[in-house]
């Protein structure tokens, strides 16, 4: 990125490392992400709903536990003038069913709902990756079948249809089986990387002893060689954990959506269950995951309410923005021109009756014909309604296409219907 010379030399009126201002031009893409994951998650019949920036600490240390880094390293928590801890989300999982349970809504099993908003983790900022981020999340509550699982991957792959960008990204896929299967996997993960301990970073030695799920989502380079030879969970699914993966499989086939099954892909979370996945890209360099979610069958339980399945995902709004071919182009406005000041507040009535008939407008503050009209056509405007002294005798208006250069004079009472055709 080019040096920008008027940027201030005070730090503090620099954005905090790890974030940035998205601005009108960046907003735009911000914005086609949001409200495209909006519609189409309303057409398969999600409602939206919207959690505080900040929750207690607890929230998070007890559903994302004591040794994720999430919680050891990456947390923004602090304590308010009361001396309660609070923390500012880093996932909207957990607010989800903290809701859930705050608000009663178990009577309105089952539960489909999606969210949008701001995360925040302490982390290396680099591409993809802020310290303040933003994510649109799914998730349904209280459907313990496969098929809520089809459904909500469906959605994302939808999604990423509509938003053009679905051929940049590859669905990856993997059973975490019941607990059951869980335990035996853990005990052949202990196994094997006791057998290796003296090779483990510092923080899978501790992993070990309490989650050892955990260190298959080590970063350490040493680590991650020894994944390579360590057992796949797929090797202990049981019958049933073999059955329910089958009919996800099975389900996204007849929806004709591909998929590359990964055994190395896994959530060390305890209460996550059966279905892993994520959408990742090869576009965006390391940080390729887009999307990614899974079955938290746990969760709602682990958080102190009654046995809920869960089954969800949240996509990271910055890096699809990323992936997008093209950003959207604001609409174009109708410049309206007063010419003299006579003209001024006439044309402000004008400008005002057009934006309420849903029309886009602007109109400059001051300036002769000759410099508003420099102004449309920097704010590349499709039309110009100028209004002058003669105009206003007449009751009438010059309506200018910019495109073609081509004018006539209207009447003021004709000029909301001759502007239909720059809408």
């Amino acid at each position: 990125m080019p040096k920008n010379e008027n940027a201030p030399k005070n730090p503090a009126l620099k954005p905090v490392r790890g974030t940035h201002d998205i601005l009108p031009a960046d907003y735009r893409r911000h914005r086609m992400v949001v409200e495209t994951a909006r519609r189409v998650a309303a057409q398969y019949g999600y409602g939206e709903m919207s959690m505080p920036i900040f929750e207690f600490t607890k929230v998070f240390q007890r559903t994302l536990g004591d040794t994720s880094d999430i919680v050891s390293k990456e947390m923004y928590t602090f304590a308010d003038r009361s001396g309660d801890s609070l923390t500012l989300r880093p996932e909207a999982t957990a607010g989800v069913a903290r809701a859930f349970l705050s608000n009663g809504l178990i009577q309105e099993l089952p539960l489909k709902v999606f969210c949008q908003g701001p995360m925040f983790r302490y982390e290396r900022p680099q591409k993809g990756r802020l310290r303040q981020f933003h994510q649109f999340g799914v998730e349904i509550l209280g459907v313990p079948t496969p098929q809520a699982d089809v459904e909500t991957i469906a959605l994302g792959v939808h999604i990423l249809e509509e938003l053009g960008v679905a051929d940049k990204t590859v669905l990856e896929i993997n059973s975490l089986g019941d607990s059951e299967s869980r335990a035996a996997y853990r005990e052949a993960l202990v196994a094997y990387f006791t057998g290796h301990r003296d090779a483990l970073s510092e923080d899978s030695r501790a992993r070990l002893e309490r989650n050892p799920l955990r260190i298959l989502d080590s970063k350490d380079k040493g680590d991650r060689k020894l994944m390579a030879e360590a057992p796949n969970i797929s090797e202990y699914l049981n019958d049933a954990s073999r059955a329910f993966f089958d009919t996800v499989l099975d389900g996204l086939k007849t929806l004709n959506i591909d998929v590359s099954v990964n055994p190395r892909l896994v959530r060390g979370l305890d209460y996550y269950c059966h279905t892993a996945f994520e959408f990742t890209t090869e576009v965006l360099g390391a940080q390729g995951a887009v999307i990614a979610g899974g079955r938290y069958d746990g969760l709602v339980k682990q958080m102190g309410g009654p046995a809920t399945p869960g089954v969800g995902w949240a996509a990271g709004i910055e890096r699809l923005t990323m992936l997008l071919p093209q950003s959207p182009e604001p609409t174009r406005p109708i410049a309206v021109i007063p010419v003299g000041e006579e003209a001024q507040g006439p044309a402000m009535t004008i400008a005002q009756i057009l934006r309420e008939n849903g029309y886009v407008v602007d109109m400059g503050y001051s300036g002769n014909l000759a410099k508003r009209m420099k102004r449309a056509d920097r704010m590349n405007a499709c039309a110009a309604v100028i209004l002058g002294g003669d105009e206003l005798e007449r009751n009438s208006a010059t309506l200018r296409d910019l495109d073609s250069g081509e004018q006539s004079e209207i009447p003021l009472d004709d000029l909301t219907d001759r502007l239909s055709a720059f809408r």
